[in-house]
């Protein structure tokens, strides 16, 4: 810089030696010109090559894969269908409703199909009626509080945000929901609304069917009346044919390697032994059981606290999301139905789709054992539906039994009687059905293609991230029961979780598992207060609550009152965390604790019970601090309690009349201050 500014200092001076270093200079920055160009000309040449080479595959393939898979459509012409039956389903059971429903269509001359919507462009209902006689069903479950299930979360999204014209579409809507929730069958009654409303031909009116009282009757007086309607408006008869149709077809394994053989994964072979995350319900991970302890101190149940380690699994959780975990069927009950059946369990088979076409190639995971799939695939344990009892009805020798069998998966009135009484209420599980009827003994492959599939069992994270970040704790009560049978019935997840032994090699200590996020969260400002209400295990969430006010209060953040409403039968037997909350609370992080004990004294109380004893309290936190109401448990009866309980609280301080006291508590559920986390 200071050889270049000194010539424009004096520009009359000039000397042999100036003149030199001038040359000098000039051919010094030529060099260094001449190398910067050819250097930044080599940068751009090869950075152009490779921002043009690389794209290149990606985008050939992104373009022409979709095209043909995604549309439902081109696979309905090119498979023949007519039908397409979409579920949404969290558990299990609306596929299961969706499979039947396709299945039924070629007893009228027409061809099914179930499709899962994520799967397929539902943007493409308004092509349905390219098809001749043609119509969608929805087979739609409502999950949680209103909401899609999480395979019919894009079709949801999608209707909200639809213009189509679906004036060519034909459809119907069987809604699965429960009357204990407050969003009673929400999705079913948005479906078919919104389908109307795009001006789509409803064919049979919306089907309501109740999870609290009797889902499979509600199914089968839908479906009865629903399939003439079709007849009706197509011009179509019934062909008569009822006999069974085998969706799959049995392939024996006798010289496999092993190595190909699922043992219990849920999606990729060997994903237990080589784990990848990102973890989610097709690719669980297995945490170690770190803690497994009984938390009551008498009585006949068993309550027990679990921590599951997260170490290196990538997993991140919130305080108020559910743990998912895949359990495993009793190995005794499995052995039994392999001996009643004459089968060698440890047989490696597969059930492949006779259907081609379809984008389920087996019921699950092949080829395997019929051991790993009555253990881990299969529910063994639920009593079977209708559909199955008619599939195995041919299976028996003894003809009162098959009129038995073919009465009770009937429509007639004495059928479903029969079959409430002798199957339902009972509580007979497939074991026990095949136990009472010794003439009974299907071939155990049609067997496994008929039971439903074994489904993950869901708790409530009873853990703060901030404070267990490498840790998942589980509260949950073991289920065991006496049927009206004489027989005892176990809860298979918590009787499965119960014998989890910590500290051992093996999957004695193994629990496959993946965080599923939720809506149940604190409010955003710590400083808010929080009324919590959990009796018996639905105090889960609420530890992780406390745990992290605590934490934030460690922070120096200014924290709210947080209010707990805890209940459970007797102080000196099932208490649960019993020395935590009284630590809280003498910290100064609980500043409230209300215990309702209801079997300790001669008249029951309840967690409601103390609410309206605290009304004015309860009004002034709701009113004056703006507080969040939480309420986590039994939603047939205490949930419902809870919420009568605030109705009236909100009324008799609010000075409101009872349906304003409704409406009043209905907004702070919209506003995200009343949440739930229940089940029934």
């Amino acid at each position: 810089l200071t050889a270049m500014g000194e010539p424009s200092m004096d520009p009359t001076i000039s000397s042999p030696d100036s003149t030199a270093q001038q040359n000098s200079l000039f051919s010094m920055m030529d060099v260094f010109l001449i190398s910067l160009i050819t250097g930044l000309f080599t940068y751009w040449f090869f950075f152009r090559k490779k921002k043009e080479e690389v794209p290149e595959l990606p985008k050939m393939q992104s373009v022409a894969a979709p095209v043909r898979d995604n549309s439902f459509i081109e696979k309905m012409k090119k498979t023949g269908r007519n039908i397409v039956v979409f579920y949404g389903s969290q558990t299990g059971t609306a596929e299961e409703f969706a499979n039947r429903l396709s299945k039924d269509a070629h007893r009228y001359g027409l061809r099914g199909m179930a499709a899962d919507p994520e799967e397929y462009d539902l943007s493409d209902l308004s092509r349905l009626s390219e098809i001749d006689k043609s119509m969608a069903v929805f087979c739609m479950a409502t999950y949680g509080e209103g909401d899609p299930t999480d395979n019919a979360q894009d079709f949801y999204d999608w209707l909200q945000e639809a213009d189509a014209d679906l004036s060519g579409l034909r459809f119907a809507v069987f809604g699965l929901g429960n009357k204990t929730y407050e969003h009673f069958n929400a999705m079913g009654k948005y479906v078919d609304k919104r389908l109307e409303e795009l001006g789509a031909q409803r064919i049979f009116e919306l089907g309501l069917g109740d999870d609290d009282g009797n889902l499979e009757e509600d199914f089968i007086t839908w479906r009865e009346q629903f399939w003439p309607a079709v007849c009706e408006h197509f011009g179509v008869e019934a062909t008569g044919e009822e006999s069974s149709i085998r969706q799959y077809e049995l392939v024996v394994h006798t010289d496999v390697n092993m190595n190909k053989v699922y043992t219990g994964e849920m999606g990729r072979l060997k994903s237990y032994e080589n784990q990848k995350p990102p973890f989610d319900a097709k690719n669980p991970f297995l945490a170690q059981v770190t803690e497994n302890r009984k938390l009551n101190e008498g009585g006949e149940r068993h309550l027990m606290h679990l921590e599951l380690d997260i170490s290196n699994s990538k997993i991140r959780y919130e305080s108020g999301d559910h743990v998912a975990v895949y359990p495993a069927n009793d190995s005794s009950l499995v052995n039994q139905i392999g001996e009643i059946l004459g089968t060698d369990l440890d047989t490696v088979m597969s059930l492949n789709n006779l259907d081609e076409e379809s984008n389920k190639k087996h019921p699950f995971p092949c080829p395997t054992s019929y051991r790993t799939a009555l253990t881990y695939y299969l529910d063994i344990t639920n009593p079977p539906r209708t559909n199955v009892l008619y599939e195995l009805a041919q299976y028996a020798t003894d003809a009162g039994e098959q009129e038995r069998l073919r009465k009770m998966a009937s429509s007639a009135a004495e059928g479903k009687e029969l079959y409430l009484s002798w199957v339902v209420e009972a509580r007979r599980n497939i074991l026990a059905i095949l136990q009472d009827m010794p003439s009974l003994r299907p071939p155990i492959d049609h067997l496994c293609e008929l039971l439903p599939r074994l489904q993950a069992r869901y708790y409530s994270i009873a853990s703060s991230s901030k404070v267990h970040p490498n840790s998942i704790h589980i509260c949950a009560v073991t289920v065991e029961y006496e049927t009206k049978t004489g027989r005892l019935n176990k809860g298979v997840a918590t009787n499965w979780l119960k014998n989890k032994v910590p500290d051992q090699n093996g999957s004695s200590s193994l629990v496959p598992m993946y965080v599923r996020k939720s809506q149940f969260r604190l409010p955003f400002k710590p400083s808010t207060p929080v009324i919590m209400i959990g009796p018996g295990t639905g105090i889960a969430p609420f530890i992780g609550f406390i745990q992290e006010r605590a934490w934030l209060k460690q922070q120096g953040k200014e924290v709210g009152e947080t209010v707990l409403y805890y209940g459970c039968r007797r102080e000196h037997e099932d208490y649960l965390y019993r020395e935590e909350l009284a630590r809280f609370q003498k910290e100064g992080v609980l500043t409230q604790l209300n215990v309702a004990f209801s079997r300790d004294q001669a008249e029951k109380v309840y967690v409601q019970h103390l609410l309206k004893k605290n009304k004015e309290n309860v009004w002034k936190l709701l009113n004056e601090g703006m507080a969040h109401i939480y309420v986590c448990g039994d939603a047939r009866n205490m949930a419902r309690d809870v919420q009568n309980t605030f109705y009236e609280i909100v009324s008799e301080f609010g000075s409101m009349s009872q349906p304003q006291a409704v409406d009043y508590v209905k907004k702070l559920m919209t506003k995200g201050r009343y949440s739930l986390d229940v089940w029934s």
